[in-house]
């Protein structure tokens, strides 16, 4: 791999480490979940879909009182 190549895959991966922001979901029960990025609705939309230790989890939507980006 040349350096330029080197630098391209350097930048392209900070770009992406740069748009992603965390975000903490607020449960009815009053559980905090801290996520690496936004949550998305799944296509059923009864679910929440977000990534925990690497893995994709699922929460009920109707468990959820509040989504918002970490500062």
């Amino acid at each position: 791999m040349n350096i330029k190549n080197l630098l391209l895959a350097a930048s392209v991966m900070g770009l992406l480490a740069a748009c992603s922001s965390p975000h903490e979901m607020t449960t009815r029960d009053g559980q905090t979940i801290v996520t690496n990025d936004r949550p998305e609705v799944g296509e059923d939309k009864d679910f929440i879909t977000y990534e925990r230790d690497g893995a994709e989890t699922r929460i009920n939507k109707s468990e959820v009182r509040d989504i918002r980006e970490v500062e």
